[in-house]
């Protein structure tokens, strides 16, 4: 059985005026062309759906338990059609999202808020993780895109620059680097350091730009919020990138430029290749790369 849309616009036409001419009129067709799309119609389905005479045209048994599933095809269409209409307008759809934390924290609040004033019914999901695994969520679909510090050119995965991002030293007011007209890799080792763990971007970084030389290291966190805690306590210094500063914009605490070679973080967008973005992707990415932060921006 091969069924159309045209098919059971003209049943169920038929069905409900009860008469051919009036029912092939509503189709917007020739009353032998509706009479022939009728009887093709029944010999698709291997069954007599109307009773026929001069007088009345009548569902059989058989028509009338067709029209039940026939409502419920004609319902379905006009919900996929109409479901399409609001998608492509935006007033429907899903997009996920994986991201850093110090985007996702810090930069990502005022897009979406632009992003749901203009399609508030867009669902958004947000997947603020490291790089490793922001890439992994793309290329396992569970995000469209994302924002990750890993330049992902594989044959699934394509990556553009998105944006760049340098880094600071964070300290107490009180501590002598907050006064030094200028900070050197040196000036940073004979201080208690508190590290980010050695997975993420920022510790990779940091460790490329300074080796062979290596610093005190006091403890290793995940989070930058706790090294915001520790290094508020006195505990140590950090180096943290820019896009993280608001974090450490606590009364008590100094944040310095640390121009050091190789110390600039490129975020890269990936997603997946040769596979186009929804409607409502397209649109959030759209907005990201329009708001993208500027190098060095807190």
């Amino acid at each position: 059985m091969n069924l159309s849309a045209r098919d059971i616009q003209a049943f169920m036409a038929l069905a409900e005026v009860k008469n051919f001419t009036r029912a092939a009129a509503r189709c917007h067709l020739s009353q032998p062309a509706f009479s022939a799309l009728i009887k093709a119609l029944e010999d698709s389905v291997g069954l007599r759906l109307f009773d026929r005479s001069t007088r009345h045209v009548l569902l059989t048994q058989e028509g009338e338990r067709f029209l039940l599933s026939a409502q419920r095809i004609a319902a379905e269409l006009d919900d996929c059609a109409r479901a399409m209409r609001d998608t492509a307008q935006l007033a429907r759809g899903h997009v996920a999202v994986a991201l850093l934390p110090s985007l996702a924290a810090g930069w990502l609040p005022q897009v979406l808020a632009q992003f749901m004033a203009r399609h508030p019914g867009v669902e958004l999901a947000v997947h603020d993780v490291l790089s490793e695994p922001c890439i992994a969520a793309v290329a396992q679909g569970d995000a469209d895109f994302a924002l990750a510090a890993i330049r992902a050119d594989t044959p699934e995965l394509q990556a553009e620059p998105f944006c760049r991002d340098n880094f600071h030293l964070v300290c107490r007011t009180d501590h002598p680097l907050a006064a030094q007209a200028q900070i050197r890799v040196g000036d940073l080792q004979p201080w208690p350091f508190v590290h980010l763990a050695r997975h993420s971007s920022v510790r990779q970084y940091l460790d490329a730009a300074l080796f062979p030389q290596t610093l005190r290291t006091l403890v290793e966190v995940e989070q930058l919020a706790t090294v915001m805690g520790l290094v508020q306590a006195g505990l140590g210094i950090s180096v943290v990138p820019a896009l993280s500063l608001f974090h450490f914009d606590k009364p008590g605490l100094c944040t310095r430029p640390l121009p050091l070679p190789g110390m600039e973080r490129q975020i890269y967008l990936v997603r997946r290749r040769e596979r186009s973005l929804s409607v409502a992707a397209q649109a959030l990415y759209r907005l990201m790369l329009a708001m993208r932060p500027v190098l060095g921006s807190a």
